[in-house]
Protein backbone atom coordinates (compact mmCIF):
# COMPACT_ATOMS: atom_id res chain seq x y z
CA UNK A 1 0.00 0.00 0.00
CA UNK A 2 1.42 3.11 -1.03
CA UNK A 3 1.92 5.39 1.93
CA UNK A 4 0.62 9.00 1.64
CA UNK A 5 3.08 11.46 2.73
CA UNK A 6 1.04 15.05 2.06
CA UNK A 7 -2.48 16.29 1.48
CA UNK A 8 -2.84 18.69 -0.56
CA UNK A 9 -6.28 21.02 -1.16
CA UNK A 10 -7.72 22.43 -4.32
CA UNK A 11 -6.12 26.29 -3.66
CA UNK A 12 -3.12 24.39 -3.55
CA UNK A 13 -3.00 21.83 -6.82
CA UNK A 14 -4.33 25.68 -8.40
CA UNK A 15 -1.19 27.87 -7.47
CA UNK A 16 0.82 25.64 -7.96
CA UNK A 17 -0.57 24.91 -11.79
CA UNK A 18 -0.56 28.74 -12.26
CA UNK A 19 2.73 29.12 -11.39
CA UNK A 20 4.19 26.53 -13.54
CA UNK A 21 2.27 27.35 -16.13
CA UNK A 22 3.39 30.96 -16.56
CA UNK A 23 -0.17 32.67 -15.58
CA UNK A 24 1.05 34.67 -13.44
CA UNK A 25 2.84 37.97 -14.41
CA UNK A 26 3.80 37.76 -18.01
CA UNK A 27 7.43 37.19 -18.62
CA UNK A 28 9.74 38.88 -20.96
CA UNK A 29 10.14 37.46 -24.73
CA UNK A 30 13.30 35.32 -24.74
CA UNK A 31 14.26 32.03 -26.33
CA UNK A 32 14.54 30.93 -22.01
CA UNK A 33 10.94 32.13 -21.48
CA UNK A 34 9.44 30.17 -25.21
CA UNK A 35 10.88 27.25 -23.86
CA UNK A 36 9.20 27.42 -20.28
CA UNK A 37 6.21 28.04 -21.76
CA UNK A 38 6.35 25.15 -23.68
CA UNK A 39 7.44 23.02 -21.15
CA UNK A 40 4.57 20.35 -21.19
CA UNK A 41 4.25 21.37 -25.12
CA UNK A 42 1.81 24.08 -26.56
CA UNK A 43 -1.40 22.13 -28.66
CA UNK A 44 -1.67 23.56 -31.98
CA UNK A 45 -4.56 21.46 -33.12
CA UNK A 46 -6.73 24.47 -33.31
CA UNK A 47 -5.02 26.78 -35.54
CA UNK A 48 -2.49 29.30 -33.21
CA UNK A 49 -4.01 27.98 -30.83
CA UNK A 50 -0.30 27.82 -29.09
CA UNK A 51 0.18 31.42 -30.42
CA UNK A 52 -2.14 32.62 -28.08
CA UNK A 53 -0.72 29.96 -25.28
CA UNK A 54 2.44 31.93 -25.60
CA UNK A 55 0.77 35.13 -25.45
CA UNK A 56 -1.00 34.51 -22.48
CA UNK A 57 2.24 33.73 -20.65
CA UNK A 58 4.97 35.74 -22.09
CA UNK A 59 5.63 39.65 -23.41
CA UNK A 60 5.81 40.93 -26.55
CA UNK A 61 4.42 38.02 -29.17
CA UNK A 62 3.48 38.50 -31.84
CA UNK A 63 1.69 36.73 -34.72
CA UNK A 64 4.94 35.02 -36.24
CA UNK A 65 6.22 33.86 -32.24
CA UNK A 66 4.99 30.94 -33.06
CA UNK A 67 7.73 30.51 -35.85
CA UNK A 68 10.53 31.37 -33.97
CA UNK A 69 13.77 29.62 -34.45
CA UNK A 70 14.09 28.31 -30.76
CA UNK A 71 10.66 26.39 -31.86
CA UNK A 72 9.83 23.38 -34.24
CA UNK A 73 6.00 22.00 -35.01
CA UNK A 74 5.71 17.99 -34.76
CA UNK A 75 2.85 15.56 -34.22
CA UNK A 76 2.97 15.24 -30.32
CA UNK A 77 0.99 13.67 -27.27
CA UNK A 78 -2.10 12.05 -29.10
CA UNK A 79 -0.60 13.02 -32.44
CA UNK A 80 -2.08 16.41 -32.06
CA UNK A 81 -0.03 19.03 -33.46
CA UNK A 82 2.29 20.77 -30.66
CA UNK A 83 4.72 23.74 -30.90
CA UNK A 84 8.13 22.58 -28.90
CA UNK A 85 11.04 24.18 -27.69
CA UNK A 86 13.76 22.71 -30.68
CA UNK A 87 15.85 21.36 -27.82
CA UNK A 88 13.27 19.51 -26.27
CA UNK A 89 12.06 17.60 -29.80
CA UNK A 90 13.57 14.18 -28.00
CA UNK A 91 11.24 14.50 -25.29
CA UNK A 92 8.32 15.27 -26.90
CA UNK A 93 8.75 12.75 -30.45
CA UNK A 94 11.05 9.69 -28.42
CA UNK A 95 9.52 10.19 -24.96
CA UNK A 96 6.56 8.16 -26.62
CA UNK A 97 8.80 6.19 -29.07
CA UNK A 98 7.16 2.74 -28.71
CA UNK A 99 8.35 0.14 -26.29
CA UNK A 100 7.05 -2.78 -28.35
CA UNK A 101 8.88 -3.89 -31.20
CA UNK A 102 6.25 -3.95 -33.68
CA UNK A 103 5.43 -0.48 -33.37
CA UNK A 104 8.86 0.29 -33.01
CA UNK A 105 9.39 -0.92 -36.58
CA UNK A 106 6.46 0.52 -37.65
CA UNK A 107 7.88 4.14 -36.81
CA UNK A 108 10.82 3.21 -37.88
CA UNK A 109 10.14 2.05 -41.42
CA UNK A 110 8.00 4.92 -41.92
CA UNK A 111 10.46 7.77 -40.93
CA UNK A 112 12.90 5.86 -43.21
CA UNK A 113 10.59 5.76 -46.63
CA UNK A 114 9.53 9.29 -45.83
CA UNK A 115 13.04 10.46 -45.48
CA UNK A 116 14.27 8.77 -48.81
CA UNK A 117 11.61 9.86 -50.82
CA UNK A 118 11.59 13.31 -49.89
CA UNK A 119 15.30 13.74 -50.18
CA UNK A 120 15.70 16.98 -48.14
CA UNK A 121 12.31 18.29 -49.89
CA UNK A 122 9.44 19.62 -47.86
CA UNK A 123 6.01 18.21 -49.30
CA UNK A 124 1.92 18.39 -48.06
CA UNK A 125 1.97 15.70 -46.24
CA UNK A 126 -1.80 14.33 -48.14
CA UNK A 127 0.82 14.05 -51.11
CA UNK A 128 3.41 12.33 -49.23
CA UNK A 129 1.36 9.84 -47.73
CA UNK A 130 -0.37 8.87 -51.37
CA UNK A 131 3.17 8.47 -52.93
CA UNK A 132 4.20 6.19 -50.80
CA UNK A 133 0.91 4.44 -50.65
CA UNK A 134 -0.13 5.37 -47.46
CA UNK A 135 -3.00 7.16 -45.76
CA UNK A 136 -1.70 10.13 -44.85
CA UNK A 137 -2.78 10.01 -41.73
CA UNK A 138 -0.71 7.12 -41.01
CA UNK A 139 2.81 9.46 -41.18
CA UNK A 140 2.19 10.67 -37.72
CA UNK A 141 3.52 7.35 -36.53
CA UNK A 142 7.16 8.23 -37.94
CA UNK A 143 6.51 11.17 -35.86
CA UNK A 144 7.72 8.93 -32.79
CA UNK A 145 11.29 8.88 -34.28
CA UNK A 146 12.24 12.15 -33.77
CA UNK A 147 12.97 12.10 -37.46
CA UNK A 148 9.55 14.31 -38.63
CA UNK A 149 8.56 17.94 -38.40
CA UNK A 150 5.71 19.55 -39.65
CA UNK A 151 4.42 23.23 -40.49
CA UNK A 152 1.08 23.33 -40.14
CA UNK A 153 -0.60 26.84 -40.70
CA UNK A 154 -4.80 25.78 -40.10
CA UNK A 155 -5.67 26.46 -43.67
CA UNK A 156 -3.76 23.89 -45.49
CA UNK A 157 -2.60 20.51 -44.78
CA UNK A 158 0.47 20.48 -42.84
CA UNK A 159 4.02 20.24 -44.92
CA UNK A 160 6.36 17.60 -44.18
CA UNK A 161 9.66 16.47 -43.94
CA UNK A 162 12.44 15.10 -42.24
CA UNK A 163 15.30 15.94 -39.76
CA UNK A 164 18.18 13.95 -38.29
CA UNK A 165 17.12 11.60 -35.10
CA UNK A 166 18.01 12.96 -31.83
CA UNK A 167 20.49 11.59 -30.11
CA UNK A 168 18.85 10.06 -26.80
CA UNK A 169 17.83 6.81 -25.76
CA UNK A 170 14.01 6.54 -26.01
CA UNK A 171 13.95 5.23 -22.82
CA UNK A 172 15.66 8.43 -21.20
CA UNK A 173 13.39 10.76 -23.18
CA UNK A 174 10.17 8.80 -22.30
CA UNK A 175 10.65 9.52 -18.34
CA UNK A 176 11.98 13.09 -18.94
CA UNK A 177 8.47 13.31 -20.92
CA UNK A 178 6.61 12.34 -17.43
CA UNK A 179 8.48 14.58 -15.31
CA UNK A 180 7.46 17.24 -17.60
CA UNK A 181 3.52 16.04 -17.24
CA UNK A 182 4.15 16.01 -13.45
CA UNK A 183 5.47 19.19 -13.30
CA UNK A 184 2.41 20.89 -15.28
CA UNK A 185 -0.23 18.89 -14.92
CA UNK A 186 0.39 17.28 -11.54
CA UNK A 187 -0.84 15.28 -9.12
CA UNK A 188 -1.02 12.61 -11.66
CA UNK A 189 -1.48 9.01 -11.93
CA UNK A 190 -0.37 6.43 -14.17
CA UNK A 191 -3.80 6.73 -16.11
CA UNK A 192 -3.60 9.94 -16.61
CA UNK A 193 -0.42 10.36 -17.90
CA UNK A 194 -0.66 7.96 -20.47
CA UNK A 195 -3.78 9.19 -21.53
CA UNK A 196 -2.47 12.63 -22.04
CA UNK A 197 1.03 11.07 -23.60
CA UNK A 198 -1.04 9.01 -25.89
CA UNK A 199 1.47 5.91 -25.09
CA UNK A 200 0.44 2.63 -23.81
CA UNK A 201 -0.39 1.43 -20.22
CA UNK A 202 2.46 -1.05 -19.80
CA UNK A 203 4.62 1.91 -21.08
CA UNK A 204 3.88 4.68 -18.98
CA UNK A 205 3.54 1.90 -15.69
CA UNK A 206 7.04 1.72 -16.63
CA UNK A 207 7.99 5.07 -16.46
CA UNK A 208 6.51 6.06 -13.40
CA UNK A 209 8.55 2.94 -11.81
CA UNK A 210 11.70 4.76 -13.18
CA UNK A 211 11.59 7.57 -11.81
CA UNK A 212 9.58 6.53 -8.78
CA UNK A 213 12.53 7.59 -6.22
CA UNK A 214 11.99 10.78 -7.25
CA UNK A 215 7.64 11.08 -6.47
CA UNK A 216 5.71 11.81 -3.55
CA UNK A 217 1.97 10.10 -2.57
CA UNK A 218 -0.31 12.34 -2.29
CA UNK A 219 -3.65 12.76 -1.43
CA UNK A 220 -6.05 15.46 -3.25
CA UNK A 221 -9.85 16.31 -3.09
CA UNK A 222 -10.37 14.07 -5.82
CA UNK A 223 -8.29 11.15 -5.37
CA UNK A 224 -4.88 10.13 -5.01
CA UNK A 225 -1.76 10.85 -7.13
CA UNK A 226 2.05 11.56 -7.34
CA UNK A 227 3.87 14.61 -7.50
CA UNK A 228 7.63 15.56 -8.05
CA UNK A 229 9.31 15.55 -4.57
CA UNK A 230 11.47 18.71 -5.66
CA UNK A 231 7.87 20.34 -6.54
CA UNK A 232 6.56 19.49 -2.83
CA UNK A 233 7.75 22.86 -1.26
CA UNK A 234 6.38 25.04 -4.01
CA UNK A 235 2.99 23.14 -3.54
CA UNK A 236 3.60 24.03 0.34
CA UNK A 237 3.65 27.81 -0.35
CA UNK A 238 0.40 27.48 -2.26
CA UNK A 239 1.13 31.54 -2.53
CA UNK A 240 0.60 32.71 -6.62
CA UNK A 241 0.41 36.30 -8.25
CA UNK A 242 -3.18 35.25 -10.34
CA UNK A 243 -3.28 37.34 -13.48
CA UNK A 244 -6.90 39.90 -13.49
CA UNK A 245 -7.85 37.68 -16.87
CA UNK A 246 -6.03 35.58 -19.33
CA UNK A 247 -7.96 33.51 -22.66
CA UNK A 248 -6.38 30.59 -22.49
CA UNK A 249 -7.27 29.26 -26.60
CA UNK A 250 -9.04 25.61 -26.80
CA UNK A 251 -6.40 22.71 -25.61
CA UNK A 252 -4.01 25.08 -23.67
CA UNK A 253 -2.13 22.83 -21.03
CA UNK A 254 -3.82 24.41 -17.83
CA UNK A 255 -7.22 22.87 -18.66
CA UNK A 256 -6.14 20.12 -21.24
CA UNK A 257 -7.74 17.71 -18.26
CA UNK A 258 -10.09 14.83 -18.30
CA UNK A 259 -11.83 12.81 -15.82
CA UNK A 260 -11.59 13.63 -11.92
CA UNK A 261 -9.12 16.25 -12.79
CA UNK A 262 -11.67 18.19 -14.93
CA UNK A 263 -13.58 18.09 -11.22
CA UNK A 264 -11.03 20.13 -9.64
CA UNK A 265 -10.79 22.72 -11.92
CA UNK A 266 -14.60 23.72 -12.42
CA UNK A 267 -16.44 22.06 -9.80
CA UNK A 268 -19.80 23.10 -11.75
CA UNK A 269 -21.07 19.88 -13.61
CA UNK A 270 -22.54 22.28 -15.86
CA UNK A 271 -20.25 24.38 -16.60
CA UNK A 272 -17.63 21.73 -17.46
CA UNK A 273 -19.83 20.52 -20.04
CA UNK A 274 -19.84 24.36 -21.27
CA UNK A 275 -15.93 23.94 -21.45
CA UNK A 276 -15.09 20.12 -22.01
CA UNK A 277 -17.57 19.79 -24.88
CA UNK A 278 -17.95 16.50 -27.08
CA UNK A 279 -16.75 18.37 -30.54
CA UNK A 280 -14.30 21.49 -30.44
CA UNK A 281 -13.51 22.54 -27.06
CA UNK A 282 -13.79 26.52 -26.52
CA UNK A 283 -11.35 28.89 -24.60
CA UNK A 284 -11.31 28.94 -21.05
CA UNK A 285 -11.82 32.70 -19.63
CA UNK A 286 -9.31 32.77 -16.52
CA UNK A 287 -9.86 35.67 -13.75
CA UNK A 288 -7.22 35.83 -10.76
CA UNK A 289 -6.96 32.21 -10.97
CA UNK A 290 -10.32 30.43 -11.61
CA UNK A 291 -11.84 29.59 -14.55
CA UNK A 292 -14.73 31.22 -15.07
CA UNK A 293 -16.16 31.15 -18.70
CA UNK A 294 -15.55 30.09 -22.01
CA UNK A 295 -14.46 32.13 -25.38
CA UNK A 296 -14.69 31.62 -28.89
CA UNK A 297 -13.59 33.70 -31.63
CA UNK A 298 -14.28 34.35 -35.49
CA UNK A 299 -11.44 36.69 -37.21
CA UNK A 300 -12.00 39.81 -34.89
CA UNK A 301 -14.93 38.97 -33.00
CA UNK A 302 -14.50 37.27 -29.72
CA UNK A 303 -17.32 35.89 -27.94
CA UNK A 304 -17.30 35.82 -24.10
CA UNK A 305 -19.86 33.47 -22.04
CA UNK A 306 -19.44 34.30 -18.29
CA UNK A 307 -20.49 32.20 -16.01
CA UNK A 308 -21.29 34.79 -13.35
CA UNK A 309 -22.18 37.99 -13.57
CA UNK A 310 -18.45 40.05 -14.13
CA UNK A 311 -17.67 43.54 -12.30
CA UNK A 312 -17.00 46.30 -14.72
CA UNK A 313 -13.29 45.86 -13.57
CA UNK A 314 -13.54 41.89 -14.28
CA UNK A 315 -15.04 42.95 -18.28
CA UNK A 316 -12.74 45.82 -18.43
CA UNK A 317 -9.47 43.07 -18.22
CA UNK A 318 -11.14 40.58 -19.87
CA UNK A 319 -11.68 43.00 -23.24
CA UNK A 320 -8.20 44.40 -22.45
CA UNK A 321 -6.58 40.77 -22.76
CA UNK A 322 -9.08 40.21 -26.38
CA UNK A 323 -7.76 43.42 -27.71
CA UNK A 324 -4.04 42.27 -27.60
CA UNK A 325 -4.39 39.39 -29.25
CA UNK A 326 -1.32 39.12 -31.80
CA UNK A 327 -3.55 37.46 -34.54
CA UNK A 328 -2.47 38.63 -38.17
CA UNK A 329 -6.24 38.78 -39.18
CA UNK A 330 -7.60 40.59 -36.32
CA UNK A 331 -7.15 44.59 -36.90
CA UNK A 332 -9.67 44.81 -34.70
CA UNK A 333 -11.32 43.12 -31.72
CA UNK A 334 -14.63 43.04 -31.58
CA UNK A 335 -16.03 41.49 -27.76
CA UNK A 336 -19.38 40.20 -27.90
CA UNK A 337 -20.51 39.51 -24.57
CA UNK A 338 -22.84 36.53 -23.94
CA UNK A 339 -27.05 37.17 -24.55
CA UNK A 340 -27.45 35.86 -21.00
CA UNK A 341 -25.54 38.42 -19.58
CA UNK A 342 -26.07 40.85 -22.24
CA UNK A 343 -29.41 41.07 -20.61
CA UNK A 344 -28.08 42.45 -17.18
CA UNK A 345 -27.12 45.20 -18.68
CA UNK A 346 -23.62 44.36 -20.69
CA UNK A 347 -23.27 45.74 -24.08
CA UNK A 348 -21.25 44.40 -27.02
CA UNK A 349 -17.92 46.38 -26.67
CA UNK A 350 -15.15 47.28 -29.36
CA UNK A 351 -11.83 47.05 -28.25
CA UNK A 352 -9.30 48.94 -30.92
CA UNK A 353 -5.98 47.27 -31.59
CA UNK A 354 -3.06 49.55 -31.19
CA UNK A 355 -0.42 48.41 -33.85
CA UNK A 356 2.40 49.62 -31.42
CA UNK A 357 6.04 49.19 -31.50
CA UNK A 358 7.09 46.27 -33.19
CA UNK A 359 7.93 43.05 -30.81
CA UNK A 360 11.57 42.95 -30.05
CA UNK A 361 13.60 40.28 -31.07
CA UNK A 362 14.37 36.89 -29.65
CA UNK A 363 18.64 37.32 -29.49
CA UNK A 364 20.04 33.92 -30.54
Amino acid sequence: MTRIRLDLTREQILAHRLSVNGLGERQPLSPASLRRAAWAGLQDSMPRAALLSLHARIHGVGPATWEDRSLVQLWGPRFSAYVVAARDLAVFSLGRFPVAAKGQRTAEELASRLDAFLAGRRMAYGDAGEALGEIPNRLRYAATTGRVLIRWEGARQPVVWTVPAPDIDPAAARLELARRYLHIFGPGTTSSFTGWAGIGTVDGRAAFDAIAGSLTAVRTPVGDGWILTSDEPAFRARAVNASPARLLPSGDAYFLSWGADRVLLVPDAGHRADLWTSRVWPGAVLVEGEIVGTWRRAQGDVEIEPWRRFSPAVREAVEAEAATMPLADAARIRVNWDVRDRGKGVEPSVAPVSDGPRPPSIPG
